[in-house]
């Protein structure tokens, strides 16, 4: 059901030091990082991301769902908006992401960025 989840932190080296030892414990790990991120999960395949974040704390969550077919992610996009989403970004390919990574985003009402991602 789950893609990955994004999450924004305000001390970055604090949190990968909590994810590193607590995750370490579930067979996790960190998988990938930069100045401003750091991605945990199986090997090779990181799902949890924690992306440093200076400003006030409040909703901020990312959450991406795995869709069947680019029309599932079609029709989550226009579900989300006729049901009180805003847009974050249209279906179509994010090529940035990866060669097949076709997604929709919306904000929830509460201002949650949802995503819903078909990977070929």
């Amino acid at each position: 059901m789950f893609d990955h989840v994004g999450l924004k932190v305000s001390d970055l080296k604090a949190s990968i030091t909590f994810y590193s030892a607590a995750l370490e414990a579930l067979g996790l790990r960190l998988e990938s990082s930069g100045a401003d991120y750091a991605g945990y999960g199986p090997s090779g395949a990181p799902q949890l991301w924690l992306h440093a974040h200076g400003g006030a704390r409040g909703p901020g969550a990312h959450v991406a769902l795995r869709a069947r077919s680019l029309q599932a992610v079609q029709a989550f996009h226009a579900a989300a908006l006729a049901h009180g989403g805003r847009d974050n970004g249209p279906p179509g390919l994010r090529p940035d992401y990866g060669a097949s990574y076709y997604a929709a985003f919306v904000f929830d009402p509460d201002g949650h960025n949802i995503e819903a991602v078909c990977l070929g």
